[in-house]
């Protein structure tokens, strides 16, 4: 019998083959499964576009010292972790009869980092600190702003109503830009307006989780076109800890966290 000798280049070249068939899989794959990740790695962060909503009926105190000093700490706060690069944003609306008309102030970082493309340590740090003292400059300048407007009085008659529903359109329309969305409530969220279709928490108030439920899911019919995303939402609440079940109804607010549950999937804090 005449057998073919086994010569070792042809199993090295075999072998080679098989290696390199391996790698072109396994790239592909990694390129085909990679690829979407890769381009959302790509994408800048977006930045923060915040919504400040000043409750400016006459149910709400800022007058007094506990909501004043809560209120202050509050929106600094915010303007510490929310306006932290170039294109960060901050709207005020005054809550009351006509909220989604009340626009009363627009802020957005304008401070710069330089190219840090390049740069060694000793410069990056440079760079570093002189964003952060124009960005704090800036920061400082907007918290005053903000506190003038907490201070600011509305002795007109829209203090009389309190229109939160005509906040969602403004939420949805900061969602449209493509930001990260962070809504802040400061108010009682007493919703009160007069009409056959609106609720008048004043008067006639949920006396019960289940009655809120039942009241917020039979309002997200109308308010369900407000294409509100999934922002974040905080209600800080003008009320003391020992303020009673009467003064600060828990069932307002179960009212709320089921509207916006509802709504979007948006779970509420409160502070």
């Amino acid at each position: 019998m005449n057998h073919q000798p086994h010569h070792p280049f042809f199993s090295k070249s075999r072998a080679l083959a098989s290696s390199l068939l391996l790698a072109v899989l396994v790239l592909t794959f990694i390129s085909c499964g990679g690829e979407k990740e890769a381009t959302q790695q790509a994408a800048p962060d977006a930045p923060v576009y915040t919504l400040v909503f000043l409750d400016k009926t006459q149910s709400v105190h800022v007058d007094k010292r506990y909501v004043n000093d809560k209120y202050r700490q509050a929106l600094t706060d915010i303007i510490e972790q929310n306006m932290k690069n170039k294109g960060d944003k901050l709207e005020v609306y005054f809550i009351h009869e006509n909220t989604s008309k009340a626009r009363a102030l627009s802020l957005t970082v304008r401070s710069e980092r330089d190219n840090l493309e390049g740069a060694n340590a000793t410069d990056r740090e440079g760079i570093e600190t002189a964003f952060q003292l124009t960005l704090q400059k800036e920061k400082s300048i907007y918290l005053r702003q903000l506190l003038a407007k907490l201070n600011q009085q509305n002795t007109g008659a829209s203090n009389l109503s309190t229109d939160i529903w005509a906040s969602l359109p403004v939420i949805a329309k900061a969602g449209e830009s493509g930001s990260e969305v962070k809504v802040y409530y400061f108010s009682d969220m007493v919703e009160s307006i007069k009409g056959a279709d609106r609720r008048d928490f004043h008067n006639n108030p949920p006396k019960s989780d289940a009655e809120a439920e039942t009241d917020a899911k039979a309002d997200i019919k109308k308010l369900e076109r407000y294409a509100i995303g999934s922002p974040q939402v905080t209600i800080v609440s003008p009320f003391e800890p020992t303020a009673s079940s009467k003064e600060n109804n828990p069932h307002i607010t179960h009212y709320w966290q089921t509207l916006f549950q509802e709504l979007g999937g948006v779970s509420v804090e409160e502070l």
